[in-house]
């Protein structure tokens, strides 16, 4: 993936402004807001409503009108990574080695701005003014509790966004790995079904969907444009690159859309450039290849976007996170919720075929690393104050 300015028709084209100056007392007023996982938003799922997890069906978030697709993904064996022969392979795609995924069901395509919306709504309830809709969370609840972000700040991305597009089916992103993991646990409260983000491994699985070659369609980058929005064919008619409407290249042999460009995934995993080295000449389950995370920095992500070159946009390509993504947040600490600069960065959900317990279930969806713990923890205490200020 390019840098952070590329070079598009005879201009400079910057990949994300700077973030202005965000007054740190509106910060400490916006701090994180959380919320019980238990009855206020969970329902349970039956049989009748729809299919398993592991099957394709519609999710329709309850409160909304909104629906999304999830896709079979069916458990089987592939080859994780690249062969040195493959023409731009990298150092970390290697070397290859055989993991068995087991079955799950897969967002056909990204999350939206419109789903992820009603995730986001749920900070205003909360009131660090008060009222009748604050909602207090006990200290030894908050591990149980979803962590809403803080609201965007909207002075430098806001116009960007609306420049792209944000209603009627664009993806949501520029959010941070935490952020999308605490979505996945609020849409699993919502719904009653367990979601979470992909791994690595899983990821890569459902993006071959059966094949070996660079790409789920072939070796030929050529073809690319068919598939996904990359450097090359994103531009608007100002000259800029943009996100598209999820879905409107064509999917993989699975049904997966936007597997190959307009926006980058978050995955589960820490990245480790010599990860696969762990496990050369080995065959091991899926969830032996995690890279759990215990930092903040870097975490892993697959997919292109809409500004990689096509080389980047292949099966087995991978990025890290790292802390220049949130370079331009004037904030101090930085925002744990919001990364300044990935306008290309977003994710979708999984849902496997066999829920875990509830221990794991906190694994795939609560703070792992101590930086972001800490800040939140000073947040949550900002926060009890504020709606107790008379309280010692």
């Amino acid at each position: 993936m390019r840098g952070c300015l590329s070079q598009r028709k005879g201009k400079f084209r910057v990949i994300s402004k700077m973030f202005g100056r965000m007054n740190l007392r509106l910060l400490a007023l916006s701090a994180v807001a959380a919320i019980g996982c238990g009855s206020l938003f969970a329902r349970s799922a039956s049989a009748d409503e729809a299919p398993a997890a592991g099957k394709g069906y519609t999710e329709t978030i309850p409160g909304s009108e909104l629906k999304f697709e999830m896709v079979a993904i069916p458990a089987g064996k592939f080859k994780m990574g690249s062969p040195t022969s493959e023409k731009g392979h990298k150092p970390d795609e290697g070397p290859q080695f055989e993991v068995q995924v087991d079955a799950l069901a897969m967002g056909a395509k990204p999350v939206t701005w419109d789903e992820y919306n009603l995730f986001l709504q749920n900070y205003s309830r909360i009131g660090g003014a008060g009222g009748a809709g604050a909602i207090h969370v006990p200290k030894d609840k908050w591990a149980d509790a979803v962590t809403y972000p803080t609201p965007m700040y909207e002075l430098e991305a806001g116009p960007k966004l609306d420049r792209m597009g944000r209603q009627g089916g664009y993806p949501a992103v520029i959010m941070s790995q935490l952020a999308a993991r605490q979505y996945t646990k609020w849409l699993s409260k919502r719904t009653g079904r367990f979601y979470r983000l992909p791994t690595e491994a899983e990821w890569e699985y459902a993006c071959r969907a059966g094949t070996t070659t660079a790409y789920s369609f072939g070796d030929d980058p050529k073809q690319l444009k068919d598939y996904g929005w990359f450097f090359d064919n994103s531009e608007l008619k100002d000259g800029d690159g943009a996100y598209r409407k999820v879905g409107t290249k064509k999917p993989n042999a699975w049904g997966l859309y936007d597997m190959h460009g307009n926006v980058a995934n978050w995955c589960i995993d820490a990245y480790d450039k010599d990860w696969y080295k762990k496990f050369e000449g080995k065959s091991v389950n899926w969830h032996d290849a995690i890279n759990w995370p215990t930092q903040q920095f870097p975490r892993a992500i697959r997919g292109g976007s809409y500004e990689a070159e096509a080389v980047d946009c292949r099966s087995a390509a991978r990025r890290a996170s790292n802390k220049d993504l949130n370079d331009k947040d004037p904030q101090l600490p930085k925002s744990p919720h919001w990364l300044s600069d990935a306008f290309w960065l977003g994710f979708r959900v999984v849902s496997p075929a066999v829920e875990p317990t509830d221990a794991e279930k906190l694994k795939f969806w609560d703070v792992d690393d101590k930086y972001t713990e800490g800040v939140l923890g000073r947040d949550r205490e900002i926060r009890e104050i504020i709606k107790a200020p008379d309280k010692k």
